[in-house]
């Protein structure tokens, strides 16, 4: 293993918009809004890659500013935003983008305002929304009926959208795409990452095809996308009104981005699949336990889709892990058993320990 020199200074990171700028819709006149995202770890999977037979590898985007993959989406939505001379931005959220926007707007000192389901946010995702500053509207109704009454909002007053309707988010979502392939040295053969709004898969797509064009990559991977049982609209090809889901941040029934996803799929070979919450929890435990990564239960489904539809022998296989464990610390403290407290003595101790 090679090893810097100590002391030797390397190049900092400054950010998706600096480094990926000729891919980008941007220019001089582009103000940057940054918290210097991106560059998040692609770890390799030893344990993972012996139980499925593949080289397998996770890209953790809960390592993203605001602990997930939004992050590279917003700052080039909020940028672009700021660009156009925009004053507030609104967004609908199950958790991770509202924790995104609300952290990009009050760096670039814009208004921000969210609407999420009443009781169907993550703990953590709305202390994030609220810490950050944005004014946050609880809707009776779930993701889908709040991003209509976002699109009405855009229609009718001074605000930019900032969901992955906005074709910024998704330019900078494909990102991640570019990082996969600069850290490998070319695409891999499959990759599998969880299906919400769809946005994501969308976008490490375009971004797989944009570097491959450029030349920057020789193939293009099997895009494999997974939804929970329980909200997967394009699996059964039509809007699911009420979606049921422990994995809060894919309980979506109508995705915004729905065609994208399901011409990646086809273009590329691939397909998008369901997974049920019991196989997403048992990942879920699985990458903490054994591969020593926290992700919260909507990433694992990536891998819970791995698990479940499987690769042939030898693949080279990416997982996206798409935001941190913390977002949703209810579901992690539900998966394990809490101890209960013993007397603060050598001997209580040593007992409990059973040593």
């Amino acid at each position: 293993m090679s090893a810097e020199a100590p002391g030797e200074r390397l190049p900092a990171w400054r950010g998706i918009i600096r480094h990926y700028g000729a891919f980008l819709p941007v220019s001089e006149a582009t103000p940057l809004v940054t918290l210097n995202e991106g560059n998040t770890p692609l770890i390799e999977a030893p344990r993972l890659s012996e139980r499925v037979g593949a080289e397998v590898f996770l890209k953790v985007e809960g390592a993203n500013p605001t602990g997930s993959f939004k992050d590279r989406g917003m700052t080039l939505a909020i940028s672009k935003a700021v660009e156009e001379g925009a004053k507030a931005v609104v967004c609908a959220s199950t958790g991770n983008t509202s924790a995104s926007a609300a952290a990009y707007a009050a760096r670039a000192g814009l208004r921000c305002a969210v609407l999420i389901p009443d009781g169907y946010i993550a703990i953590g995702k709305l202390a994030q929304a609220l810490v950050h500053g944005a004014q946050v509207v609880q809707v009776r109704g779930n993701f889908d009926e709040a991003l209509r009454i976002v699109r009405d909002l855009a229609d009718k007053a001074p605000v930019v959208v900032v969901n992955s309707v906005n074709p910024h988010r998704i330019d900078g979502q494909k990102t991640g795409a570019f990082e996969i392939v600069d850290a490998l040295g070319d695409a891999p053969e499959v990759h599998c990452i969880p299906v919400g709004n769809a946005g994501n898969i969308t976008a490490y797509w375009r971004g797989y095809c944009q570097y491959r064009e450029a030349g920057l990559a020789t193939r293009l991977p099997r895009m494999l996308g997974f939804q929970a049982a329980g909200a997967a609209p394009i699996v059964e090809g039509r809007v699911i009104d009420r979606p049921e889901t422990v994995a809060t941040a894919i309980r979506i029934g109508n995705p915004a981005s729905w065609y994208g996803a399901s011409a990646a799929a086809r273009e590329s070979g691939g397909a998008i699949a369901a997974v049920s919450d019991e196989e997403i929890l048992a990942a879920y435990r699985f990458l903490a336990a054994e591969e020593s990564v926290f992700c919260e239960p909507a990433s694992a489904a990536s891998v819970a889709g791995l698990l479940s539809v499987g690769v042939p022998t030898g693949s080279q296989v990416v997982c996206v892990l798409t935001g941190h464990g913390l977002k949703d610390p209810d579901v992690a403290i539900s998966q394990v058993q809490v101890p209960g407290a013993v007397e603060a003595a050598f001997e209580p101790v040593l007992d409990a320990l059973g040593l």
